[in-house]
């Protein structure tokens, strides 16, 4: 594994940047996650989880309109103009300047989507949610980010996410799929865990490779969590997804959001067949 280096992608200036994120971009590169309390209002939150809540019970109401993460935990794929805050999420200072610190100003906008941990959910086993590309195992650099916006206050009985910082740089070789360390290694892992308690409002951007997983959820509410991934140049996430916008919706987006938006213009939304599954989260931690 290459030496890790905590900086700004080649040619990126962080002191140009709209909101300075040295210490985001060093989190990202050290602890494998960063976060924003309070970058959004309650009350744009609230709406967030109605338009989560609408798109839930519309993907289950279909064959494959949400895919299992485990027993009782759901992911579910969702289109741009199903969120009303989409824009605002996507052009906050924040984001922006996350992802083009450690992206570039190239970077592409290529998921959206939410998990629901529901009642019941159990411990998930410990991953991370692809397999660590060649920039990264090679150059010891980040290729990809995913922002993570609750779209409730999460209490610790909740099925909380965890998290084991500086994991990212682990090597794989003995790694089911690349993607899920051997039973041996849960200890390492344990010892590490950190849990997270994000309130409505905050929002965090970690690499997808930092081992992790959704714990129980030992509660009778569900804990939905909003999902934005980003692509740098080199990776190839986007293969995953199938997200698309009409040309109505796309022609009235700013400039600045289109530029990095990277999916196809429609004249009509398709329903959404999930196909970014994850096979080794369907049984849980069994």
């Amino acid at each position: 594994m290459a030496t890790q280096t905590p900086h700004a992608y080649p040619g990126v200036a962080l002191e140009s940047l709209d909101v300075p994120v040295g210490h985001d971009v060093e989190n990202l590169y050290t602890d494998g996650i960063t976060a924003r309390k309070g970058a959004f209002t309650t009350e744009w939150t609230d709406r967030l989880r109605e338009d989560i809540d609408q798109a839930f019970t519309e993907a289950r109401s279909r064959p494959g309109g949400a895919v299992g993460r485990g027993p009782n935990r759901f992911y579910v794929e969702i289109h741009p103009e199903q969120l009303r805050g989409f824009v605002e999420l996507a052009d906050h200072p924040w984001v922006r300047s996350v992802a083009t610190a450690v992206l570039g100003p190239d970077y592409r906008i290529v998921e959206l989507g939410f998990d629901v941990p529901l009642e019941g959910a159990v411990n998930q086993p410990w991953h991370r949610d692809f397999p660590s590309p060649e920039e990264t195992r090679g150059a010891g650099r980040l290729t990809s980010l995913a922002f993570n916006v609750t779209a409730v206050d999460t209490e610790p009985d909740m099925g909380p996410f965890e998290i084991a910082p500086g994991t990212q740089w682990d090597d794989e070789p003995d790694f089911d799929h690349g993607m899920f360390p051997p039973r041996e290694r849960y200890g390492r892992y344990a010892e590490r865990a950190v849990r997270k308690y994000p309130q409505r409002g905050d929002i965090s951007a970690r690499t997808a490779l930092t081992i992790h997983r959704g714990t129980k959820n030992e509660s009778a509410k569900s804990r939905p969590v909003l999902v934005l991934g980003l692509d740098g140049p080199e990776a190839d996430n986007g293969d995953h997804h199938d997200t698309a916008v009409t040309r109505a919706y796309w022609e009235a987006l700013p400039e600045r959001v289109r530029r990095h938006l990277d999916c196809p213009v429609v004249d009509e939304l398709p329903p959404l067949t999930q196909k970014h599954t994850i096979e080794g989260l369907v049984m849980g931690d069994a």
